[in-house]
């Protein structure tokens, strides 16, 4: 997996497409580190008195968008104009989600909105897929699944915790597989075949949902419509 790219190109592609964040609008706050300079962004204008309510796909972007003073609600209760997040890896408009473990919100509110923008710098930037895709999946089907995703020419790991014994478990109370496929030649195909095995919840590929890519340099922000 790429090294993250510096603050500055992060802070620059994420507050590039928080301009795009009118007043009235509903946002989908999106996880990690360049979302968070988008929510950071949008809490100024907020503050600011611009009219915004967000809806966060994580504890933590929940809890930065409190701090950042941004109004949020439920996805029950609301839809979302415009959603802002990053990305692992983004090859033309397909993506690879869930580094954080939250890519299951994140789709749910990413597919949802109006308007999907993708935050990132050069170092997710890739010509075609190839890190490990996270699955989340249920406890109970952990080994089934593992056993699933060797059939599809996958090896799967079992995500482990960095500071505390035994598995990340996500906001949904699940665990993570990283499942390494190699280069991912056709992203639609692996995802369905994923989506399809019993006791997945989510995959962490995002193929056919982007609008556009804001990507961040040391030189201002590159915005590629899809």
């Amino acid at each position: 997996m790429k090294q993250g790219g510096s603050d500055a190109a992060k802070r620059a592609a994420g507050e590039s497409a928080a301009e795009a964040v009118e007043d009235g609008m509903v946002v989908g706050l999106g996880t990690g580190s360049t979302a968070a300079y988008a929510i950071r962004a949008i809490g100024r204008a907020v503050d600011a008195g611009r009219d915004v309510v967000g809806v966060p796909t994580s504890f933590q972007s929940r809890e930065l968008a409190r701090e950042a003073g941004i109004p949020l609600a439920d996805l029950d209760d609301v839809s979302v104009d415009l959603a802002i997040d990053g990305a692992d890896a983004v090859a033309g408009g397909d993506l690879i989600k869930g580094g954080g473990a939250a890519h299951t919100r994140e789709k749910i509110v990413d597919a949802s909105a109006d308007r999907f923008l993708v935050v990132a710098d050069p170092t997710k930037t890739t010509e075609t897929l190839s890190q490990p895709v996270p699955v989340e999946v249920l406890a109970a089907g952990r080994t089934t699944v593992a056993g699933s995703v060797r059939e599809l020419d996958g090896e799967p790991t079992l995500r482990a915790a960095r500071c505390k014994d035994g598995p990340v478990v996500t906001d949904n109370g699940h665990l993570v597989l990283d499942c390494d496929f190699g280069t991912i030649d056709e992203p639609a195909a692996l995802g369905a075949a994923l989506s399809g095995l019993p006791g997945v919840v989510e995959h962490g590929l995002f193929v056919g949902l982007a609008d556009a890519v804001h990507v961040g340099s040391g030189d201002g922000v590159t915005v590629r419509e899809l």
